[in-house]
């Protein structure tokens, strides 16, 4: 019995050390660095909580019409994506970018852009934009069902 309980607390002392030792050399992604000076959350927050925190955000903005900017993808997309040498945006999800680099390294799939833009929106300058006729809703809403 005692030799039973000698091997198996060998096997568990060196399969710790064979963890500890992988983890040390598993090299980690390095997603390209965001536009803003920090993030919305702490980087451990947004590494952790993100899916729960844009999840969050469709919920507020889409059962209840209530939209922020603070959580929202298109605020992650303005500070996450890249210009390529003509000035083009590039694909959050595109290989080595942001998303990318985090989702590829950690096997999960991104269903997000199936449905969301993966650049920001290009922006027309303030001449070209129409200008509304007084009265108009040139907004689109979200209707709530009484």
């Amino acid at each position: 019995m005692r030799a039973a309980i000698a091997v198996l607390s060998w096997a568990l002392i060196c399969a710790a050390g064979w963890t500890a030792v992988a983890a040390a050399d598993t090299p980690m992604p390095t997603p390209p660095r965001g536009k803003g000076e920090r993030c919305v959350e702490a980087t451990d927050v947004m590494r952790r909580d993100h899916m729960r925190l844009l999840t969050h955000q469709r919920d507020e903005t889409m059962h209840r019409g209530i939209r922020t900017k603070k959580h929202s993808l298109v605020e992650c997309l303005e500070c996450h994506t890249r210009k390529d040498d003509q000035g083009q945006f590039m694909p959050v999800n595109a290989e080595g970018e942001f998303c990318n680099v985090c989702h590829d390294y950690s096997g999960v799939t991104m269903d997000c852009f199936e449905c969301h833009a993966t650049t920001p929106r290009q922006r027309k300058p303030v001449a070209a934009r129409p200008l509304a006729e007084p009265g108009s809703d040139v907004s689109f809403r979200l209707r709530v069902a009484p």
